[in-house]
């Protein structure tokens, strides 16, 4: 039997952005938007998506004059993706 997926990972730039943030301490908004080439409007909505899920933090500040938003998997977001991960595994592998 497959395992279910989470619908929240399973959209493809949530899944980007937590790919990313699975592999460093953090990102700044630029380098996410840079790397998975999203609009800042989807970018920004998918981010609260997953903020609001507990999945990542976010961290507003200054870099001189410029606003910075820096973005952290959480430990629940981290479960969340090996989860999702595993549940992958059991669609190429199903017995």
């Amino acid at each position: 039997m497959f395992k279910p997926l989470d619908p929240l990972l399973h959209a493809e730039l949530r899944l980007a952005i937590m790919s990313i943030l699975m592999s460093v301490e953090n990102a700044d908004f630029v380098f996410l938007r840079e790397t998975t080439g999203a609009s800042a409007g989807n970018l920004s909505c998918q981010i609260d998506k997953l903020e609001k899920a507990g999945y990542l933090s976010v961290q507003k500040t200054f870099s001189g004059k410029r606003p910075r938003t820096i973005c952290s998997a959480t430990p629940q977001g981290r479960a969340a993706f090996a989860l999702y991960v595993e549940a992958l595994k059991s669609y190429t592998d199903p017995l």
